[in-house]
């Protein structure tokens, strides 16, 4: 299994709080091997759709200047992780790179005389790939569907990078928080709760950003991530409010985790944020209820994209990475 944090960073090097520990109990033992895994069906199809992709990469053509073969590695590392568990005999062969391992800007592009290749590009597989992860989190263990979130959002970063239009709106679209859902366990009330403390932190965080941005071109994306993380607040704390608990209120003031004086500090203390929550959300999915795994799905692809729009590493499992801890986070 991909590696899991024992510990959430939350409200992004703002504010520390300890997060709750994810239920990552795999398959029960001492059956003597007898009951199948659940988690095979899912695993294969997500297997399935990752072979496609990497094939699409080994014949299709990518955008100049894009050096595909490092995405296509970060697929390849997608299917081992995903592959994990399952017996040598029930994993398909995986493709054989055949493609360029390198891509070089072509100034002239394509002659006129060349054909069109047929069916979807490179990020159109990226991008449908992504979705077909996310599909499936209903239907995966805990530890699994958060796997497949993380490894959805890697695909909606390559698609941004193969030249893909940001998600449409109906795939952002959320469960609403009043829908009849399973009672949650006191670690999803807890996570719910430190996703709302790191989003309370977030626009904290973006209010320095901005303030650091005027007449800069990046101030209109700082508005808008502000816009949105003050959205996904108010998504959190109608959820737990509908569950029956009290919503974690801001705090007076946060810590910075640097100094930001300059627009270069702004844009980093952005990416800082950003890459935080994917934490934040990883383990999110792995601790609500199903009908709500898409929304923190969901919240950690865009918490990557705009990582990405604001310089972070790119990674291929977003959020489940090990994470050095950001020093003196503390609300103030």
């Amino acid at each position: 299994m991909q590696p899991h944090s024992r510990r959430t960073f939350l409200a992004l090097g703002l504010l520390t709080l300890t997060a709750c520990t994810a239920d990552h109990t795999g398959p029960a033992s001492g059956t003597g091997g007898l009951r199948p895994d659940p988690d095979t069906p899912v695993r294969l199809r997500a297997i399935a759709a990752t072979d496609a992709l990497l094939a699409g990469y080994d014949t299709l053509p990518p955008p100049p200047g894009v050096r595909s073969a490092d995405l296509r590695a970060e697929v390849a590392r997608q299917r081992a992780a995903l592959a994990e568990g399952l017996t040598a005999a029930a994993v398909p062969t995986p493709p054989v790179t055949t493609a360029p391992t390198s891509a070089s800007p072509s100034p002239a592009g394509p002659s006129p005389a060349d054909p069109t290749p047929a069916g979807p590009g490179l990020a159109e597989l990226e991008r449908r790939t992504g979705e077909s992860r996310l599909a499936d989190l209903d239907a995966a263990s805990p530890s699994l569907a958060r796997l497949l979130a993380s490894a959805a959002a890697a695909n909606g970063v390559h698609a941004a990078v193969l030249g893909a239009p940001a998600p449409p709106a109906p795939a952002r679209a959320t469960a609403s928080p009043s829908a009849p859902a399973p009672s949650p366990t006191p670690a999803a009330l807890t996570a719910l709760q430190n996703a709302l403390g790191a989003e309370h932190a977030a626009v904290y965080g973006y209010g320095v950003v901005g303030a650091h941005l005027p007449g800069d071109p990046r101030l209109a994306d700082a508005r808008t991530a502000y816009a949105a993380h003050q959205a996904q607040r108010d998504t959190w704390q109608r959820l737990v409010a509908a569950l029956g608990a009290a919503p974690t209120p801001a705090a007076g003031g946060y810590r910075l985790p640097f100094p930001v004086a300059s627009a270069a500090d702004a844009a980093g203390l952005a990416a800082h944020l950003e890459t935080r929550l994917t934490t934040v959300y990883a383990d999110l999915v792995a601790a609500v209820p199903a009908p709500h795994r898409l929304t923190a799905a969901l919240a950690l692809r865009d918490c990557a994209l705009r990582a990405h729009r604001w310089g972070a590493p790119d990674q291929p499992f977003p959020g489940i990475q090990d994470q050095a801890p950001t020093p003196s986070p503390t609300a103030g």
